[in-house]
């Protein structure tokens, strides 16, 4: 179990493509600072083809800075500052994709 962190937008495609391609069951996504743009509907496409082992989330303190809190997609769970530490700990790995 991997947690993949990733603070860039969907402009960076090809940032989301390699973490993408790097994805296994049961891994984890979180969606941080300028990558919050990236839970909103619009991006869905891009996370809809996972399978649903892969858990997505987006850290409401960014979503909240950014004024995105009302647009978060359905497939993201928005989640606080504790428990992204609690992901953190239930991950083997954390990977930062910047």
């Amino acid at each position: 179990m991997t947690l993949h962190l990733l603070n860039k937008s969907p402009q960076s495609m090809s940032l989301y493509s390699n973490m993408l391609a790097s994805l296994s069951d049961n891994d984890s996504i979180l969606l941080i600072e300028d990558g919050a743009y990236g839970a909103l509907s619009a991006h869905n496409k891009i996370f809809k083809s996972l399978p649903d082992t892969v858990s997505l989330f987006v850290l409401r303190a960014d979503t909240e800075a950014r004024g995105l809190s009302e647009r978060v997609s359905a497939l993201f769970e928005v989640i606080d500052d504790n428990q992204f530490v609690e992901l953190t700990c239930q991950n083997v790995k954390v990977v930062s994709w910047y």
